[in-house]
């Protein structure tokens, strides 16, 4: 059974959220009954687990359809699960007092939400927002909590995940101060592409000013500018890429060096 998980995002729930809200045909929906059922496998850190850690766990995750604009947790409040995303992806924030955020770091299927249960007192220092819908797998904090203590395989890898998510936060942090908004545009199209298969993606202009930090007036400059060259095709809330390699061309560097990053975490094997 695939229990759906779609609470409704509070006030401090982040620019990005209602922003993904804003931008979709309708109210944030389910993601639907996935062609083929989602099983650990297809997150990359679960995959890499031995059989003997994912047996000890397996009965404690649990399949979840986790909604867009749906807020997992805010920012100073206690986790009670770590979730491994399959399908999904989910934009952690930086929420100011003012409520304006910016992304600081994002996950996908090669990596997990929820570092702070093992690297602090299990309150989560940042917003963690869905973008776009789709599964994951969550696990108990205690389940969690424990397998680390055990300093087993899941241990070794969550470091290691632990290790890129810092170098992605280092270098969207330089990003967002140093390169243009297209640069950005093009990295954040292109790590999105990366982690599904096709060209076609669900995002509007709202939801990238959102995630970049920017005005949405600069996000409608950038992308009327790759389209005019032909390398998207922009239709409210769809982009279509049409070149990926000119793309790759009229994005930063930081593009690579995550890129890069996310290939030798592939690599690792603990």
């Amino acid at each position: 059974m695939i229990d759906r998980v779609a609470t409704t995002p509070t006030p401090t729930a982040t620019n990005a959220a209602r922003a993904g809200r804003a931008g979709a045909a309708g109210p944030a929906r389910s993601a639907g009954p996935p062609p083929t059922p989602p099983s650990p496998p297809q997150n990359r850190i679960l995959a890499k687990l031995p059989v003997e850690v994912l047996a000890r766990i397996s009965s404690r995750l649990e399949l979840v359809s986790i909604l867009l604009g749906t807020q997992l947790y805010g920012t100073g409040t206690p986790l009670r699960y770590a979730y491994f995303p399959t399908t999904a992806i989910v934009s952690l924030h930086y929420v100011t007092a003012s409520g304006s955020s910016i992304e600081t770091a994002s996950v996908g299927n090669e990596g997990f939400v929820g570092v702070s249960i093992f690297m602090g007192d299990g309150m989560s220092t940042d917003a963690a927002v869905v973008q776009p819908s789709g599964y994951a797998y969550r696990l108990p904090r205690a389940i969690l909590h424990a397998e680390f203590q055990r300093e087993s395989a899941l241990r070794k890898m969550l470091l290691r995940y632990t290790q890129s998510m810092m170098a992605q936060i280092l270098v969207n942090a330089a990003c967002n101060r140093h390169h243009v908004i297209e640069q950005q545009v093009a990295r954040l199209l292109l790590r999105t592409l990366d982690r599904f298969s096709g060209g076609d993606l669900l995002i509007t202009q709202e939801l990238i000013a959102s995630i970049l930090g920017v005005r949405r007036e600069g996000v409608t400059e950038a992308a009327g500018n790759l389209q005019q060259a032909g390398i998207i095709h922009y239709r409210r809330g769809h982009i279509s890429v049409l070149n990926r390699e000119a793309l790759e061309a009229r994005a930063c560097e930081c593009y690579g060096v995550i890129k890069l990053e996310w290939a030798r975490l592939d690599q690792y094997t603990g």
